[in-house]
């Protein structure tokens, strides 16, 4: 087993984040779920005898309050696993004021890594992000953030994956002189209750098949397997189990499919936009 570590991991409640959370408690890590459901996240801390927290990332005075709580409660993060996201089929803007997807994927853990900062990089610590192939996913247009164009949930959502490629590719350039560690991976095509209020064709005939027919198996792997790569890359040391800012598929290495996964200049700006969004709540981060 490896050095037991502090693993906050979010989008716990249900599905590869409770499957690694329990993986990770069974190794002999102190594990911390964070979720949206207060019912479900309280009922995998109550199995596993653990910290909780009850986020919904829809409201970003939710993630400040979850920043501030965690770090009132631990001077030390080893790992931060931003595993919490979603799809809608409708487009849909929060009470913030941002298209629904890109706040829950995108804004609300860019806004909780970025209030944790500081103890995550005197930790030394790494940062995972669950994203996706984005081989399908549509262009990241950084004067169209709120997609008001053209939406399409399937094709937005994997806009919100890339950025999360992009964020965690950019948070390594920024900050892995100073100790900290990224990463971003695929867990696969994982059956899990994801996406089941989904009002998208596609995404719902998917779900059907999975659920509802003998070849579920064959189309999507258990939560278990997709948390595999979570727990792996918790484990894992960086530089020499894995790679810092690469992205991940099967404890491999490699690269998006996606033209503007590996931009460099998109990353720095995107992150720029990122922070002017937040910047009346990034201005009172620690």
């Amino acid at each position: 087993m490896s050095e037991s570590k502090t693993v906050v991991i979010t989008g716990a409640s249900d599905g590869i984040g409770a499957a690694a959370a329990r993986r990770l408690h069974g190794d002999g890590h102190t594990v911390v779920v964070v979720g949206r459901s207060p019912d479900k996240t309280r009922a995998v801390a109550a199995e596993l005898g653990v910290e909780s927290h009850v986020a919904d990332f829809t409201r970003l005075d939710d993630v400040e309050r979850l920043a501030g709580d965690l770090l009132a409660a631990h001077d030390r993060i080893d790992v931060l696993a931003n595993n919490a996201g979603g799809v809608w089929g409708r487009r849909t803007v929060t009470a913030d004021g941002f298209e629904k997807m890109f706040q829950v994927n995108h804004l609300a853990p860019f806004l909780l890594t970025n209030l944790l900062l500081d103890t995550l990089v005197a930790s030394r610590a790494s940062v995972l992000q669950t994203s996706s192939t984005v081989r399908f996913a549509g262009t990241l247009d950084l004067d169209d953030l709120g997609h008001e164009h053209g939406y399409e949930p399937a094709r937005v959502y994997g806009v919100t994956k890339l950025a999360n490629i992009l964020f965690t590719t950019e948070l390594h350039r920024r900050c892995h002189a100073a100790g900290l560690s990224t990463a971003s991976f695929y867990p696969g095509n994982v059956l899990t209750s994801f996406a089941s209020d989904t009002t998208n064709p596609a995404m719902r005939a998917v779900r059907f098949l999975g659920t509802r027919t003998p070849f579920g198996r064959l189309l999507l792997s258990t939560p278990e397997q997709g948390a595999d790569q979570i727990v792996w890359l918790a484990e894992g040391t960086p530089g020499k189990d894995w790679q810092s800012g690469a992205y991940y598929y099967k404890r491999r290495a490699g690269r998006p499919r996606h033209p503007q996964a590996a931009d460099g200049d998109l990353a720095h700006r995107f992150w720029d936009r990122s922070e002017e969004l937040l910047a009346g709540r990034l201005a009172h981060r620690p």
